[in-house]
Formats: structure tokens, sequence, C-alpha cells
């Protein structure tokens, strides 16, 4: 499956590192290789509904034994069907070849789905679902109804009882009518219990072999699931193989995810080590559209996913010379002396933060952070605690507390949503709206973090206000106020197709990078938590982004 260059590559030097995964600049050679798999795929006429769909797919640059440069091309998953397709390589291990233990096993497993699925259709199991809820119903009606008379004969005793007329005989009778009547309902909603455990019992009967059965299902999906993935045997360019399972067992999920292995970039050097050729770069590429919940443009370039691959890249990528990673050479070469002081008092201050600095430190790196820097330059305050976060690539205001009980207290206005924010952002592209709300739910992607993801998994409520500033040349200034606070909350509505469907330009995740994230936190409101007086900070729209 190696492909030499159709098109000329003199003068193209290769790499003297090889690529860093997880963020990079696609090499001039991986740009030809892709151009020439995207060609490919635009003349596969029988592929056009799946590609359409969108699918991730994968360049590795190499130089064989003889000297000779090439390339070859992979797909993440299977395509039409298939994880075995002319051009592309081989998956690393065949889990659809028809004599393998997977589809053997896969059969026994789709033939317990049909004797559960048959097992839930029965008309008798769907008669006792309905006797059990109608039992409920009823029972919640008549105790309902009783509960009402109860009510109402106990405001009649009280009204009799306030009578100056009542004598002790009629005393004693109010209070056996109170014991009847409710000595009379416990004993109905004893028999009701009594009635819904019966048609419980009948019910759960029937469902008894289902849930046996799922059982079944559940043990045997999850041995196959770990026999495959000790299949899976990755090469590194030391020569030295390890199962899925043995590179996932000091992560913290333990094991590998679902698909593990099965990405292209695993598999592109996988089949480069069995062939002893030399990896010089690499690059994935989506085609197609962009899926539901994710933010995917057709024919951009995308880093390797951290969930399924990063464990096993890290277990790959050892014999080779790679890249640093360009994040952390960005986050040591940050401002960090430009951090301002817009407002300062003795509980808090206001600091504008340039684009390329952290935060809070990082975890694998020992950059500079606006926390790093305020520690330094109070030491002896309570703190100081950041009470608000701002990616690194966000230029703009953040406020810092200085004790421990403004920390507090300020976060509380955050999570109450009482303080007002601001931000302005360049976006690539032309908003139709000129002002709205924004309602997407984000939560994190579980295999490509950083990013979020639109109606993930665990998703929260994410809401933001737009306005459009200004359009000109398929570019579009915009005035963001967010109303919730999740990560990348601006970054995903303005790139996300049912939010704006305009990335920010710069935005490295979710659009095209430039020379910086074009997203500037431009003003903080909010009322003092120790005076009281509302203070308002504003940090100008910088110069670069009217003239970008």
């Amino acid at each position: 499956m190696l492909h030499p260059f159709a098109s000329p590559t003199e003068g193209i030097e290769p790499p003297r590192r090889f690529t860093y995964p997880f963020a990079y600049t696609p090499h001039p050679l991986c740009l030809l290789a892709a151009h020439e798999v995207q060609q490919y795929l635009a003349a596969q006429t029988q592929w056009h509904d799946e590609l359409e769909r969108g699918k991730m797919f994968g360049v590795l640059v190499v130089r064989t034994r003889e000297g000779k440069l090439g390339y070859l091309a992979a797909f993440s998953g299977i395509l039409a069907g298939q994880n075995r397709l002319p051009f592309f390589v081989p998956p690393v291990y065949d889990l659809l070849r028809p004599d393998g233990f997977f589809r053997q096993e896969e059969e026994q497993i789709s033939a317990l789905n049909r004797r559960i699925a048959a097992l839930e259709a029965d008309e008798t199991l769907h008669h006792a679902q309905t006797a059990l809820n109608d039992v409920r119903r009823q029972a919640d009606e008549a105790l309902s109804a009783m509960r009402l008379a109860l009510k109402e004969a106990r405001a009649r005793r009280q009204e009799r009882r306030q009578s100056a007329t009542l004598t002790p005989d009629e005393e004693a009778a109010l209070t056996r009518e109170s014991q009847h009547q409710k000595a009379e309902y416990k004993r109905a909603e004893r028999a009701w219990q009594a009635r819904e455990a019966e048609a419980q019992a009948a019910f759960d009967r029937l469902q008894a072999p289902i849930r046996e059965l799922k059982a079944e299902r559940h043990r045997r999906s999850a041995a196959l699931q770990m026999r495959l993935f000790w299949h899976f045997k990755m090469l590194n360019a030391r020569g030295e193989a390890k199962d899925l399972c043995t590179i996932f067992a000091p992560t913290r999920q333990g094991t590998p995810p679902a698909g593990a292995g099965e990405c292209a970039a695993p598999k592109l050097l996988q089949q480069a080590y069995l062939h002893k050729w030399k990896p010089l770069c690499m690059a994935e590429f989506w085609w197609g559209r962009s899926p539901a919940n994710e933010i995917r443009e057709h024919g951009h370039f995308y880093p390797a996913c951290t969930g399924k691959c990063g464990p096993i890249l890290k277990h790959m990528l050892q014999g080779l010379d790679v890249d640093d990673n360009p994040l952390q050479q960005k986050m040591a070469d940050a401002p960090a002396h430009r951090l301002r002081t817009v407002y300062e008092d003795e509980w808090l201050l206001i600091v504008d933060k340039p684009a390329g600095l952290l935060s809070v430190p990082g975890r694998e790196t020992d950059a500079p952070s606006v926390l790093s820097l305020m520690r330094s330059r109070l030491p002896q305050a309570e703190g100081p605690l950041v009470v608000h976060r701002l990616d690194m690539d966000t230029s703009g205001l953040m406020l810092i507390a200085k004790t421990a009980d403004v920390h507090r207290r300020l976060q509380a206005l955050f999570e109450t949503r009482a303080v007002e924010k601001e931000y302005i952002a360049l976006l690539q592209g032309t908003v139709a709206a000129d002002s709205g709300l924004i309602d997407l739910p984000l939560g994190p992607s579980p295999h490509h973090r950083p990013c979020q993801e639109v109606r993930a998994p665990h998703a929260k409520p994410a809401q933001t206000r737009y306005e459009v500033l200004e359009r000109r040349e398929g570019r579009t200034l915009v005035r963001f106020r967010p109303l919730t606070g999740r990560t990348h909350q601006l970054r995903v509505h303005a790139a996300h197709a049912e939010g704006l469907g305009c990335p920010i330009v710069g935005d490295p995740l979710y659009g095209t990078p430039a020379d910086r994230l074009y997203l500037h936190a431009r003003s903080l409101r909010f009322v003092h938590p120790v005076t009281g007086k509302t203070v308002e900070a504003i940090s100008e729209i910088l110069r670069i982004f009217v003239q970008a």
C-alpha cells in the first residue's frame, strides 16, 4: 500500500523530526500526500453517500529501506462495511475476518440479541406490564381520593371542635371517627400494596429470563472486547510490541475504549514498522459533513485523538525522534511580563491577560501562568486565588481574589450569573442575524480532550447572547455575552453549525490556526462582595481585531 508521489517532491525538504501528532502544522509533504488521497476519494463514486456523512483519513510519509520516498493512506474505523480496501493500509488486526473468533462470537451475541428481542416482544410480557401499570394507577387514584376525604373530614372535625356547645361525648366520637378513617386508609394502602406486589412478581417472573440473557450478553461482550484488544499487537520504532490491554493498563481508565487501535494514525505507523520503513511525517484530515455533536470542517487537518490514540501513540512513537509539543513551547514563550493590572483594592484585583499565557499551571509544564505570577507578586496574600479562567489563547480580563473568603463570594457571583461578562471576537465567515441567543448544551469529548461536544453524554446547559458589530470581507466582528461559563463555550457556539457556523479566527481546535485566537475578554461588571459598590473594568478592543 505504499504510494509514490504523483506530484514532484524536488525542493521539498523532509522534516528533521517526526510529527508530534497531538498538535502540529502539516508538513508540505503531508499536504501533498493528503491532496492526492483527496483526489482519489473524490473519484470513488461508490462511497459517495458514506463519505458525505464524514470520516477521518490519515497520511504517513515514509522512506523505504532503499531510500525511496512515498506515503501510506488510512481511514479510521471501517469504510463501506469493510476494514480492508485497495489503496489503504490494512487494519492492525482484522476483526471482520469471516473465520475469525470475533465474527463467530459476534454471531453468538447476535443470537442472544434475537432471543432477548423475541422475549421483549411477547404479548404475555406486555400484558403483565400493562396490568402492573394499571394497578399502580388505580392505587394512586383510590388512595388520592381517600386522602382528600380524610382532609375534608379533618376540616369538618376542626370546625366542630371550635363550637362552644361541643360535649365530651361528641369529642370522643370525633376522635373515634378520626381513628377509624385512618385505620381504613391504612388497610386500603396495604391491600393496594399487596395487589401491586402480586402484579410486580408476575412481571418479574417474565423479566427474569430477559435479565439473565442480558447479563450473559454483557459478560460475553466484555470478554470478547478484551480478547480482541489482546490481539492488537502494536509495534514501535524499536521493534517492541505491546497489546492494547498492556498499553492501557497504567492509564486512568485501565482498559482500552471501544474502537482503540482502529484509528488512522496507529494503522499507518503499524504498516510502516512491519515493512521497516522510516516514518517521516504524518497528518490526519476530515472528509465530509461535520458530525452533529462535534465540529469537523471538510478537508481540515486535526490532531490525533487523546482518548483512544494517546496511550497507543505514546508507545508507538518510542524510538522516533519526535517534535516537541508546540503548545509547551508556546506556553514557555508566553509574554508574562505584559500582565497588566486594570483594577486593584485590598480584597481583589483584575488583570489583563495576554494571549498565550495560562490561567493556572498546566499538568505537564512549568510554564508561567496568571496564578503563578500573582503568587510571586503578592506572596503575603491569602491566595491570591483565580476566580475564573480564560483559555490560554484567549486574552483579556481575569478576576483575582486576595483572600479565601472573597474568593468564595466572587465564585458565588459567577455561579448565580451575577457577573456580567463581555467578549469581542472576530469570526471567519459572515453571520446573517444581527443578534440572538445561542443555546447549545456542552460537555467534554470522550476521546478528543480538551475539545467540547454539543449534547455530549454529560453536557450541561450553555447559553450565549451575541451582537454583530461589523461585517467586512468575509469576516464578522461580534460581541459575546455568555450567560453560562462552560469550557470553550464561545468557541463552540461560534463554530458549530447550530450556533453561528463561523469559527473564531485562529481557533486551532474548531477552526483554522492563525497568529493567535481572535477572542478577547473585554469587560467585567459585578457588585463588590465587600464594599457593595459596582465594579466595572474594561480592556479596550485590541487594535489587531480591527485591522485583521
